[in-house]
């Protein structure tokens, strides 16, 4: 039996861009805080718990885009001609965070200019990408296989909610990941945050759902209509225990356990965005094997992400694992 290599790569590239959120949000997270932590021995402490991860975790975007456009190009020309905007602003944020990372130590005098880029680049790189989410969810007109919309299609008022709702989630990230690294002041005003971010968090998670499915029929008949409905029930499901889980560990001032719940809410929204989907790749227009390459190309790119893949799943953890424990101001790891 031939393998599906369409529907592999599209596999792959979901974990990666799933990779990509879970481990970027929260270092994104940490940049969205910035403004509300004062004092430069606490904003050292912040940065330096994401400085030795930020970059690695950046190498999933890379691989998600790079990877849609070498075996998906239908799609990724016509995604990227609906999204253009967004994308460029989210990179544009993406970079000038990277910048702060480095500058931020060589000044002084301008320091604050670096604590504004690393805050306004992590919120508008925050905000590009849920806007672009809301936009292809909502969905993207295609016509003769090319982008038929407009260049505003993609600012909406469900666009606008989910950008919303991803900067209250990474927010959230941030602030338990802060609670599971940090002590002291940091630890504690990650609390507040927290506690917070969270009920908020599952707040737009539940109004983003119960909207999402009035946007088309597909996704009606999806979520809704029975028998499909007793296949799907587990995941909000599953959220509502993660839901529980976060806000019980918050309550009992838990360090770890707030931030694996977190991370699965977000797992579990992928899920969902992952079933509504299923099988298109540009929603209700082209489908996985539509917008593939041709089977000897996804065969030979497939040899190469064996061997990649598993070597940057690899380093990503002997990077964690060497950096692990709670940070100091100074860069330290105990």
């Amino acid at each position: 039996m031939p393998l599906d290599l369409p529907f592999i790569w599209a596999a792959l590239i979901a974990f990666a861009v799933l990779a990509y959120v879970v481990l970027d949000g929260f270092d994104l997270g940490v940049g969205i805080l910035f403004p509300f932590v004062k004092g430069e021995t606490n904003r050292d402490e912040m940065m330096n718990s994401v400085a030795p991860v930020w970059d690695g975790n950046e190498t999933w975007l890379v691989l998600g885009g790079g990877g849609l456009f070498a075996v998906f190009p239908l799609a990724y020309s016509i995604i990227m001609s609906a999204l253009y905007a967004p994308i460029i602003l989210m990179l544009l944020g993406l970079i000038f965070r990277g910048v702060a990372f480095e500058f931020r130590w060589k000044t002084k005098r301008g320091q604050f200019l670096w604590d504004w880029a690393f805050a306004g680049g992590s919120i508008v790189a925050t905000l590009a990408q849920g806007i672009a989410l809301g936009a292809l969810v909502q969905g993207i007109p295609v016509a003769d296989r090319a982008y038929a919309g407009g260049w505003w299609d993609w600012l909406t008022p469900f666009s606008l909610l989910t950008a919303v709702a991803l900067l209250v989630g990474y927010s959230l990230l941030g602030a338990t990941w802060l609670i599971w690294k940090a002590e002291g002041h940091v630890q504690r005003r990650a609390y507040d945050v927290a506690f917070i971010a969270a009920p908020l968090t599952l707040l737009l998670i539940a109004v983003v759902s119960a909207w999402t499915p009035f946007l088309n029929s597909l996704y009606m008949s999806r979520w809704l209509a029975w028998p499909q409905f007793a296949l799907v029930v587990p995941v909000p499901m599953a959220v509502l225990v993660a839901g529980f889980v976060l806000l019980k560990g918050l309550t009992e001032r838990r360090e770890v356990i707030p931030f694996v719940a977190s991370l699965a809410l977000f797992v579990l929204c992928f899920a969902g965005i992952g079933i509504s989907f299923y099988p298109h790749l540009v929603p209700n227009s082209i489908t996985i094997w539509e917008a593939a390459a041709p089977d000897n190309s996804l065969a030979f790119l497939l040899i190469g992400a064996s061997v990649l893949v598993p070597m940057v799943l690899a380093y990503t953890a002997y990077s964690y694992w060497v950096f692990r424990g709670k940070v100091n101001s100074a860069g330290g790891y105990h």
